[in-house]
């Protein structure tokens, strides 16, 4: 649990570096691109639209979900840039953590005027 909390540490601090020098108002995949490189530059291991199948019945079906950033096979990280976060994006990280087996996830909104507004941890009990 430590090294867990210490990464999302980590992952929120470079969040609030990106928010900082950029601000919000821009796209996602924007705040992506940087979120990742300052994760690089820390020295973590950062997948990036991670691919997720559903399995149904046994079946693996490619249905189009994508993992924003998975940072050292244990914290999903879901970036939004909207007006505010909802239950729905909520609902959507809890899925990707489920199906995904892992335990944490971080969902971050950068459409905010101080990214500490934006963020909220999740955790897959």
């Amino acid at each position: 649990m430590f090294l867990e909390n210490e990464l999302t540490g980590k992952i929120i601090g470079a969040a609030i570096e990106v928010h900082r020098h950029l601000g919000p108002g821009l796209l996602e995949s924007v705040y992506e691109e940087c979120l990742a490189y300052e994760l690089l530059e820390q020295g973590l291991q950062v997948e990036r639209q991670l691919e997720l199948p559903v399995l149904y019945k046994d079946k693996k079906l490619d249905v189009g979900f994508r993992i924003d950033l998975l940072v050292d096979q244990l914290v999903i990280v879901e970036l939004k840039s909207v007006n505010q976060l909802e239950k729905i994006h909520e609902a959507q990280l809890l899925t990707y953590l489920r199906m995904a087996k892992k335990r944490f996830g971080l969902l971050m909104n950068f459409n905010v005027p101080v990214m500490k507004q934006g963020i909220r941890r999740l955790l897959n009990d």
